[in-house]
């Protein structure tokens, strides 16, 4: 393989960076000093954060990242080549190996499997750039693949049949999926209201039906009410935490600028949808959200990192922040409070860890989604050691209505403890699948009827919530109510709004196998609890579901050493879900349970 890179390479990069300069960035380094060969003294690390970027440049353009491609990005950003490789070969989708133009990521989780997506991939089985892949946040349409076309944009095939599936591979141009949500039509929607209503590639039509208001009020009312109207909100965040969003704010403006926003868009949770619907549905929203919490806090820019396999919620963001600094909206004075604030949209690269919020902040930096420890907290030490705010895309959109109507109403909405309104996302074995809004408070059997009802046998046989990281429960859980304080009194989790149904005839064994693959794959491999934990507890599994004995001692304590001694979240939820299903009797079927 050619350490050199081909014309093709060179361009892709080029159109990201601007033509190289000088010796130090990219030009043929002098055989008389090594220092040149990787960027020498111009190491910057203003350059390095553009690694995944550039990265992600040549896999759109080639389909791949050769050996040359590599280099000439190490010589153009000042990288080591030891540390842009192990960047490279972190995420799963850049391939370091030359393959076909076309690559099908096809979804067998939670959802998809029970939908047709091991169908698919039985049909599409031998094919050279055929993949299964975790879930891609399309539940509510599923079977779903995820396609990266070399030269073409990224698209999505929802609602997949094997025969739509093989002729996009083949060079088929998949429909746009369509965005829309059940309740649409219904007037006391508030974070839903415009999706299927309003054109999302619109500036005019978005302020036609009341956007921007909340930003011309929040310039008015200035940042120090904007923060105490948040707190009096009492909003919690939607991201699986449920950390106060006005303490974290408030954490971080007593540290000095400069101060950074970070709204965390990268939602991988298995059977979680709904921040694509915001994104996709209602795109100028989630702008104008961000520059009232960027003003508010003091940053004079935020980062929207987006998970790449979100491919129409992508475009539709990146217009939506052209438009709006078009109008004066973001920018060095942005609507006109005097102040800077924009916006650089990042794509990951199909990595779950980088949902965890140091994590993404080491993947903007340029470096592995590798989870940091904490203290120091995002909010002291952060993106590139400064104070960091990180929301998820639900959260922020919360702030509009808390701007326009004060803390205190929005705070009279749903419980003491959860307040607000809530998106869930129902999928699997319910007859109108979607992202639902209520306040909370809604019983779990409530938010079922709401969809519709249990659809396969009628018969419920568990609901999975809070996705992968969750836990599946049973009937005397419908009679729950879906809050924070709630939940876990009940032994449950809302976690990121998962609400997966399954009727008596699932294959909560599959489903189980599946869960546990997902964590061995997905674990960094930074911390060995995790590293290791993931894959015994998948060994484990398969012994109990392939007749053996169920070792419920070594179980647990693997499930407690991960709890415990993991550095982030993916280890200590990695074994909640299994543990519930055996709990409840869903692998029964197995002789290790009989």
């Amino acid at each position: 393989m050619s350490a050199s890179p081909t014309p093709a390479e060179r361009e892709a990069v080029d159109a990201l960076l601007g033509p190289p300069r000088s010796l130090w960035e990219g030009g043929a380094p002098q055989a008389s000093d090594h220092r040149a060969a990787f960027g020498g003294y111009r190491r910057s690390v203003e350059k390095r954060p553009l690694l995944l970027p550039a990265l992600h440049a040549v896999q759109d353009e080639i389909g791949w990242i050769s050996k040359g491609a590599l280099n000439y990005i190490c010589q153009r950003l000042g990288a080591p080549p030891a540390e842009a490789y192990g960047v490279a070969s972190f995420y799963a989708l850049l391939s370091l190996e030359e393959g076909p133009p076309r690559r099908a990521h096809v979804c067998d989780d939670a959802a998809c499997r029970t939908l047709g997506g091991l169908e698919i991939l039985a049909e599409l089985e031998g094919r050279p750039g055929v993949h299964p892949s975790p879930c891609l946040g399309q539940c509510d349409r599923g079977p779903a693949v995820f396609l990266q076309r070399a030269g073409e944009e990224d698209a999505v095939l929802v609602d997949a049949a094997p025969r739509q599936a093989a002729e996009a591979l083949d060079g088929g141009d998949p429909p746009l999926p369509p965005v829309a949500v059940p309740q649409a039509g219904d007037s006391s929607l508030r974070l839903l209201r415009r999706v299927g209503a309003v054109d999302p590639s619109s500036l005019e039509a978005y302020r036609a039906s009341g956007g921007y208001e909340a930003l011309a009020r929040a310039v008015e009312m200035g940042s120090d009410a904007v923060l105490a109207e948040v707190k009096a909100s009492n909003l919690r965040g939607r991201g699986g935490a449920a950390f106060p969003m006005g303490v974290k704010w408030e954490g971080a403006v007593r540290y000095p600028e400069p101060r950074y926003l970070i709204c965390n868009a990268d939602e991988s949770e298995p059977g979680t949808f709904k921040d694509r619907v915001l994104m996709e549905g209602d795109p100028f929203a989630l702008i104008e959200s961000m520059t009232i919490a960027g003003l508010a806090v003091g940053a004079e820019r935020g980062y929207l990192y987006i998970r790449a396999e979100y491919p129409l919620a992508l475009a539709r963001l990146e217009e939506a922040v052209r438009r709006a600094r078009g109008a004066g909206l973001l920018g060095e004075d942005a609507a006109g409070s005097g102040r800077a604030f924009d916006i650089e949209i990042r794509r990951g690269g199909g990595a779950y860890i980088c949902g965890e919020e140091t994590a993404l902040m080491n993947s903007i930096e340029g470096k592995r989604g590798e989870p940091r420890n904490k203290p120091p907290f995002p909010t002291q030490a952060g993106l590139f050691g400064r104070p960091t705010v990180v929301n998820n895309v639900e959260t922020l959109v919360n702030v509009i209505d808390i701007v326009l109507e004060g803390g205190a109403a929005y705070a009279a909405t749903g419980t003491e403890q959860s307040t607000g309104p809530k998106l869930f996302c129902l999928s699997g074995a319910v007859a109108r699948p979607g992202v639902y809004e209520v306040e909370f408070g809604e019983t779990l059997g409530g938010m079922i009827e709401l969809a519709g009802g249990v659809t396969g046998t009628g018969r419920l046989g568990a609901v999975l919530l809070g996705g992968a990281a969750g836990v599946f429960v049973g009937e005397g859980h419908l009679d729950m109510p879906l809050t924070f304080e709630a939940a876990p009194a009940r032994g449950a989790v809302l976690g990121s709004g998962v609400v997966l149904v399954y009727d008596d005839a699932a294959d909560f064994r599959g489903a189980a196998r599946r869960i546990a693959r997902f964590f061995r794959d997905e674990s960094c491999g930074q911390c060995t609890p995790c590293r290791v934990g993931t894959v015994r507890q998948e060994e484990l599994l398969e012994r109990c579901l392939g007749g053996g004995a169920l070792e419920e001692d070594l179980f647990d304590d693997i499930a407690r050493v991960m709890m415990d001694a993991s550095i982030c979240g993916l280890g200590h939820t990695a074994s909640t879900a299994i543990r519930s299903a055996i709990d409840l009797g869903l692998l029964e079927a197995s002789e290790c349970l009989r």
